[in-house]
């Protein structure tokens, strides 16, 4: 049954591009499905109505930091394996993968639990640095309480799924999301509006779908109809070897999220210091439209990591090439259409998230300024794609760090300073740090790696 599922899965054969759309497609769709999971809360808390709306948005935008962390750990082990067992499945080497699989589910397990108890004893103290005035904590406090409480379930959830993708079930990997997010988008109304519970029904809301998604990855991942099952001799019997792999590989993934964590964090400072909680939630809109807005680029980008993965264990380095050159096209092309959408149309992206008329007209000058030169953006994600893929966790961490810590951050604090209004400044950091760090990735990539192949 395995050789069966691996020639369904064979990606050193036949069309390129077509591989990757069929992994690309599903992926892109619980792209799609996941950053409803991030942002449908946004929404309706965008809409509870009065003076509540800004301070609740606010107080949910402050806890984003804490949100992103949490998926980066998952990332770090998820993003680890996937890679690995999409080389080891091209050098068919089936036991190996299964060893990969069950230690990273132990790990996640580990990490899991570990941000919850640790949250939870920390979360005030880290709410107030993260921007939280009186009138935002109670509610970043009442929302991000409840998630923590529930944390190990989107670590399992999003850490196995990309292990389901990297084993080719790319469908599969999509309906794992699809399940927790329509969930819900069902549950958000009824508990925010019908029972009035407000930041807390979304919340609540959220944890009920993470835990439908994770009982559907774990379930998968035990049944036979995955190529490899998670088994209990594996998770048991860790390896450290395999996990300082799992985890320098996982790495850039984790770094890339935990910057932009990091990042999030220093924006909501700086805009609390020169403007107000207003801007903290045009900042929270703004990072919820370009959520949406990525999606694609990610969804097609973790479509070619396995067929890129799969390949270069196979030693077929010239499909490799062919894969860069398609995804790096689609992704430019993609981002440019994207740039001159939002140009034309911003308020259309900012009413999404609220009718209120203060983050409309703070809005809408915000999102030209941040969206300016979008495309260089996706120079960034073909390099770390690429890095990762290719089993290069130095080159993915630098440039993760490269382009957020050295770039953005002090951008970040000190454009302000010379601009004006000074609230431009924040905003004006990102599109200065995707032109600098998407060229310098992207061209690291081409002169040392797709030259090498």
């Amino acid at each position: 049954m395995n050789d069966i599922k691996t020639r369904a899965n064979d990606f050193s054969k036949g069309s390129i591009l077509k591989h990757i759309l069929r992994l690309a497609i599903p992926m892109t769709i619980a792209q799609l499905i996941t950053i409803l999971y991030n942002i449908v809360d946004r929404m309706f808390i965008g809409r509870i109505g009065g003076v509540e709306t800004t301070d609740a948005l606010t107080g949910v935008g402050v806890c984003l930091p804490i949100v992103t962390i949490i998926m980066a750990f998952s990332n770090l082990i998820g993003a680890g394996a996937a890679p690995l067992i999409s080389i080891e499945r091209g050098r068919n080497n089936g036991e190996e993968s299964e060893s990969i699989l069950g230690n990273a589910c132990s790990l996640l397990i580990i990490v899991g639990i570990s941000i919850s108890v640790l949250g939870l004893c920390f979360k005030t103290p880290i709410l107030k640095l993260l921007g939280a005035s009186d009138a935002t904590l109670p509610y970043a406090d009442s929302y991000i309480t409840i998630y923590l409480i529930g944390a190990i379930f989107p670590v399992i959830a999003l850490g196995l799924n990309s292990i389901i993708n990297a084993q080719g079930f790319g469908k599969t990997g999509m309906l794992t999301i699809a399940i927790g997010a329509m969930l819900n988008i069902i549950l958000d109304p009824i508990l925010i509006f019908v029972f009035n519970m407000g930041v807390a029904g979304a919340a609540i809301a959220t944890v009920i779908s993470q835990i439908a998604s994770a009982i559907w990855t774990v379930g998968f991942l035990l049944s036979k109809k995955a190529t490899y099952t998670i088994k209990l001799r594996h998770m048991i019997r860790l390896n450290s070897r395999r996990i300082k792999k799992i985890l320098s590989l996982g790495l850039a993934g984790f770094t890339m999220l935990a910057t932009n964590a990091a990042v999030q964090m220093v924006c909501n400072m700086t805009l609390k210091q020169y403007g107000s909680d207003l801007y903290i939630g045009i900042m929270t809109i703004i990072t919820s439209v370009r959520d949406i807005l990525v999606l694609p680029v990610q969804g097609f980008s973790q479509g070619a990591q396995p067929v890129l993965g799969y390949n270069y264990g196979a030693e077929k380095n010239g499909r490799v090439k062919k894969a860069i050159k398609y995804m790096s096209v689609i992704l430019i092309s993609y981002t440019v259409l994207a740039w001159m959408t939002v140009a034309v149309f911003p308020q259309f992206f900012i009413r999404i998230f609220t009718e209120n008329s203060d983050l409309l007209a703070g809005g809408v000058p915000a999102l030209h300024i941040y969206f300016f030169g979008f495309f260089f953006m996706a120079l960034q994600f073909c390099a770390q794609t690429v890095f990762t893929a290719l089993d290069k966790p130095k080159q993915a961490v630098f440039f993760s760090m490269f382009r957020k810590i050295i770039i953005v951050v002090p951008m970040t604090i000190l454009l302000p300073v010379f601009w004006t209004p000074h609230v431009n400044g924040v905003f004006w950091a990102e599109p200065i740090s995707n032109l600098i760090g998407g060229a310098a990735a992207f061209t690291t990539m081409i002169l040392t790696v797709y030259k090498k192949l």
